[in-house]
């Protein structure tokens, strides 16, 4: 009884894990953005993630990602940013949705640099 439990137990700390790291996030994009865009966003002008993020309201990034134009219009708002915006992995792309999703311009606002 007490090695079923510690099994059972195990199983569902490993599958909380795990789905956990499927979820896209919108704090993950926020460190993708400020670790790989915002300097060189700064040279198309955007001061900081919020601008990056207010471009389009919640409606409008919702229409683009469905659209699966993402990277193509994060290239048009920081074309300094195309090599690794192409570059992104997947859940890069969801993460970064997310932020610019929660942080649109009829959203949250963000405290990043």
């Amino acid at each position: 009884m007490k090695k079923t439990t510690s099994l059972l137990l195990a199983a569902m700390i490993a599958g909380s894990v795990f789905t956990t790291s499927a979820v896209a996030d919108a704090s993950r994009g926020k460190i993708f953005y400020m670790k790989k865009l915002k300097h060189v966003c700064k040279k198309d002008g955007l001061k900081n993630g919020a601008v990056f993020a207010i471009k389009h309201d919640r409606r409008s990034w919702e229409t683009i990602s469905k659209s699966g134009k993402l990277q193509s219009e994060w290239i048009k708002i920081c074309p300094h940013a195309a090599k690794k915006v192409k570059k992104m992995r997947e859940k890069d792309v969801k993460n970064l949705y997310d932020f610019v999703w929660k942080y649109a311009s009829d959203g949250e606002t963000p405290s990043c640099g």
